[in-house]
């Protein structure tokens, strides 16, 4: 019954206004009113809470972070410095780490690096049905796949840097002209040769993200949503006196264990 109609029956029905008014029930309007200001309340509270509750995990990300930076603070800052390095090469080994980007991508940054380490020149000069096989070999989930996307991105090999750095923005234009390369694995390779501006939401870092109460993971993680949840991790970055490639640095470590690029 729509609310129009409950509406018209309680007013219209002598019998049922009689007995409304015997027992004193409200009016439809009050019911209304009071919804509508239950739902204000409780629904302040929540906001409030929640917001006091990532308060709470902000506090507790930072006093986790001082106790990892004693841990490990000199090898992040040897890893930020590895990229620095990393972005002030050529066109060439900057196409070789962006080879690695796109290994990753729904595979393991371990695998990653084994077959980057295996492969190496071997990203330009070998055909693709040579990569193909040689990722098969090496045991990558998607040899056929990735080795298609590699060949693809060849064409921008020699000029990569300068494409990458004239860009007015570099993440969009890796996305929009490279096959396989998305927001993460974007935000990957840009990190890897120095930027440090941009945050890599692989799976690890979303799973902390949620199991501290600062996010709720989305099902899918479009542009909109990443760029979302980088808003809040800069955020958190700011209040730590970090930039997003260090502090990513330090919540990989506190999800896995390791310090990788």
């Amino acid at each position: 019954m729509s609310e129009a109609s409950l509406h018209k029956l309680l007013t219209k029905s002598p019998e049922i206004a009689r007995r409304r008014n015997h027992m004193n029930i409200p009016t439809l309007d009050a019911i209304t009113k009071f919804v509508r200001n239950s739902l204000y309340f409780f629904g302040t509270f929540a906001i409030t809470y929640f917001k006091i509750i990532l308060l709470i995990n902000l506090v507790k990300i930072s006093e986790e972070s001082k106790e990892l930076k004693k841990e490990i603070g000199s090898l992040v800052e040897e890893k930020l410095r590895e990229f620095k390095e990393m972005g002030k090469k050529g066109s060439e080994e900057w196409f070789n780490e962006l080879c690695f980007c796109i290994l990753t991508a729904n595979y393991s940054a371990l695998g990653g690096l084994k077959i980057q380490r295996e492969i190496g020149d071997g990203f330009l000069t070998l055909s693709e049905g040579e990569l193909k096989r040689r990722l098969r070999e090496l045991g990558h989930r998607f040899p056929n796949k990735r080795a298609e996307y590699i060949v693809g991105a060849r064409k921008h090999a020699k000029d990569l840097k300068g494409k990458v750095l004239s860009a007015k923005d570099p993440r969009e234009w890796l996305v929009r002209n490279i096959k396989g390369i998305g927001y993460k694995e974007a935000s990957h390779f840009l990190r890897n040769v120095g930027y440090e501006d941009y945050a890599i939401l692989d799976y690890h870092i979303l799973d902390l993200l949620e199991k501290e109460g600062i996010i709720k993971r989305p099902r899918t993680l479009t542009r909109k949503k990443y760029l979302e949840i980088e808003g809040k991790l800069r955020k958190i970055a700011r209040r730590l006196g970090m930039n997003l490639a260090e502090l990513d640095l330090y919540l990989w470590y506190k999800e896995t264990g390791k310090v990788l690029k």
